[in-house]
């Protein structure tokens, strides 16, 4: 199958797909945790102005929850993949995790945790730490109500009026303390989300690491696991081997994501050699990593490699700075294979990337065998091209 595609001289040139991969459908149990980071649907038909409000297509939101369960996912709920913060206000990302929780109840063995931050302080207004806590509680009061797991995410406040470590150490403290079963600890660096740089209250990556240790181990039994998306994946596997038994390293490293999850066996406890996943990439590249983490689980090691190699490429492109902007590749590509029937974005972030980025993620996604219904996703490619005025 052929399309024209711009070069960078904006010369129309032909291109000609590879197809898509023949990924086997995915056997869970995975011998990993791996939750995707889900995107939303927006609703293109709401009579809103979507710069300041939120319409989401409820419908088509959930059916791609569905789908990666079926894959063996767990769907990490609410999250920045979901446009947390960017677009999904509180209100609207609680229905959201209400929705997520309902459906999950009728899917056996379904796993689901959700994004609980302070989204609802306005940064300006927080003057406090009792300000972020109380904040935070709030949230967690609602998820647990409606029977979610914890994700403790970071909070734009929480740097605002942190003063020092022992500050972060205070809240989350409180927080684990009084949380109904394990949360999961979430550290989103500064290349995701700039109002975060200095989180755990340094500047620098050792202390930050100590403090965020120190947390842990106060509170070793409240804590599932830490997520963590730094795109360092040393600094991720120094501190994979100083974590508590039991507690997790979730990667969200989605630049090696492959290795890290894969692991080297080394450290001194079990959980010191590999880390558990948490990755918003696993939202687009979702049929082949759930292949490659069934020949993990069955031992196949190479195999694992060989499936999520052609995907690095891809998810390293669309992470690429400014990384915030990451979920407009996720929502395209979504559209691109058939799982929404626009490309529109909650808050208008369709417009983050530009043509010739799209045009270069074509390429990837068809190089990883991501483009699951060619057809469909060369047509969709040929509107997106129309609209920027280049005809074929």
């Amino acid at each position: 199958m052929n399309i024209l595609l711009p070069d960078a001289s904006g010369a129309m040139m032909p291109y000609t797909l590879r197809g898509p991969g023949a990924f086997e459908t995915a056997k869970a149990p995975f011998n990993r945790i791996a939750y995707a980071a889900a995107h939303v649907v927006a609703d293109p038909r709401a009579a809103i102005n979507p710069w300041q409000q939120t319409a989401v297509d409820w419908d088509a939101t959930m059916a791609y929850r569905q789908y990666l369960w079926r894959l063996g996912f767990g769907v990490a709920e609410a999250m920045d993949t979901a446009q947390r913060g960017m677009g999904m206000d509180w209100p609207a990302s609680l229905e959201l995790i209400q929705r997520a929780a309902d459906a999950a109840r009728d899917v056996p063995g379904a796993l689901l945790a959700s994004g609980c931050g302070t989204d609802q302080l306005a940064v300006e207004d927080a003057r406090t730490l009792d300000d972020v806590i109380r904040a935070y509680e709030e949230q967690m009061a609602a998820i647990e109500r409606a029977g979610g797991k914890l994700i403790l995410m970071a909070s734009r406040a929480l740097v605002r009026v942190a003063r020092s470590p022992a500050d972060y150490e205070r809240v989350y403290d409180r927080l684990l303390r009084q949380a109904r079963e394990p949360a999961i600890l979430h550290w989103l660096g500064g290349m995701f989300d700039p109002a975060l740089e200095g989180y755990w209250g340094s500047l620098e990556l050792p202390g930050a690491i100590n403090t965020a240790l120190d947390v842990i181990n106060a509170n070793a039994s409240k804590v599932d696991g830490i997520k963590m998306s730094l795109l360092d994946k040393d600094i991720e596997i120094a501190m994979r081997r100083r974590l508590p038994a039991g507690v997790r390293m979730y990667t969200g490293d989605d630049f090696n994501y492959a290795e890290l999850i894969a692991g080297d066996g080394a450290g001194t406890l079990p959980n010191h050699g590999h880390s558990d996943a948490l990755l918003g990439i696993f939202d687009t590249i979702a049929p082949a990593a759930g292949a490659a983490l069934t020949k993990l689980a069955q031992g196949d090691t190479a195999a694992f490699h060989r499936i999520l190699e052609p995907t690095v490429p891809l998810s390293r492109y669309i992470f690429q700075a400014p990384t915030w902007h990451y979920k407009t590749g996720v929502v395209f590509m979504a559209w691109l294979n058939g799982h929404q029937d626009h490309f529109v974005m909650v808050g208008g972030q369709q417009s983050a990337r530009s043509l010739m980025h799209f045009v270069e993620l074509f390429k990837l996604a068809d190089a990883a065998g991501l483009l699951l219904k060619p057809e469909l996703a060369v047509a969709r490619m040929k509107t997106l091209l129309k609209l920027h005025g280049l005809s074929q």
